[in-house]
């Protein structure tokens, strides 16, 4: 009977991972050639490690995708403690030699750009690398880049996750902006703000609200952390189980 079950699981697990590893292994192919294409030959850098290896390549020559590997294994570290132990640290590994790797092999064959129009590169670049990312999202991981320092100061000092991504990115774009100019700057977060767009899109769908239903018999203190921690409006009602005959307070509140 055990090893029914076993079996069972087993192949439900199996069901699970091969979807997961497909989104993960797709995502990481278009970040790969959204990067040789349209951000890496005209110096579009927005943010993360993508845009750390863009700045350091221009210093130093290294290949992009090595340096991206390279700056990921203390990002790897930092999320297998803090993040999800090997479920993490297995995926996003899987993820950033996809990335990088493919990066560095793929521009011996892929054009240096299909447009000089810097516009247009920004804005397909934020576009091709949100499918990307929203993939890898849809596989049960991220890059292990700005996102990982981002989520870990989400949890330490509580500020939006969005917001504390949106400064460590910003930052990165600034330092571009020193290096290849302030124009290119304003083009890399264009990249940065579509990015985040179409990601979102990819993710969630057209609409990134949805509502939730708490049935609780502690609703003050669910109420509390639901207004105070998360910012969100609470409506109560009683309800009344059907097979229990029991009443409950029910919370309604809408979260994006």
């Amino acid at each position: 009977m055990n090893q029914k079950v076993n079996k069972l699981v087993a192949k439900m697990n199996l069901r699970k991972v091969v979807p997961d590893y497909f989104f993960l292994t797709i995502g990481s192919i278009i970040l790969a050639i959204n990067f040789d294409i349209f951000l890496a030959p005209f110096n579009i850098a927005p943010g993360g490690l993508s845009g750390s290896a863009i700045i350091i390549h221009k210093f130093t020559g290294w290949l992009p995708g090595i340096t991206i590997l390279v700056l990921t294994v203390p990002m790897l570290l930092i999320g297998f403690f803090y993040l999800g132990r090997f479920r993490f640290l297995i995926r996003a590994s899987f993820v950033t030699i996809v990335y990088g790797l493919g990066i560095d092999l793929m521009a011996k064959f892929l054009p240096p750009g299909v447009t000089d129009d810097l516009l247009l590169n920004a804005l397909y670049g934020g576009v091709v690398g949100g499918i990307g990312i929203g993939f890898i999202y849809r596989g049960g991981t991220s890059p292990a880049g700005s996102s990982v320092i981002s989520r870990l100061l989400n949890l330490k000092t509580g500020l939006p996750n969005s917001q504390v991504y949106m400064l460590i990115d910003g930052g990165v774009v600034l330092i571009a902006g020193l290096v290849f100019g302030w124009e290119m700057a304003l083009y890399a977060f264009v990249t940065l703000f579509m990015w985040g767009l179409v990601a979102d899109y990819v993710l969630e769908g057209p609409s990134v609200v949805r509502t939730a239903f708490i049935i609780t018999d502690e609703p003050e203190s669910i109420s509390l952390a639901l207004i105070n921690h998360m910012g969100v409006g609470v409506t109560s009602w009683t309800g009344k189980g059907m097979f229990s005959k029991t009443e409950h307070t029910m919370l309604f509140c809408a979260l994006n």
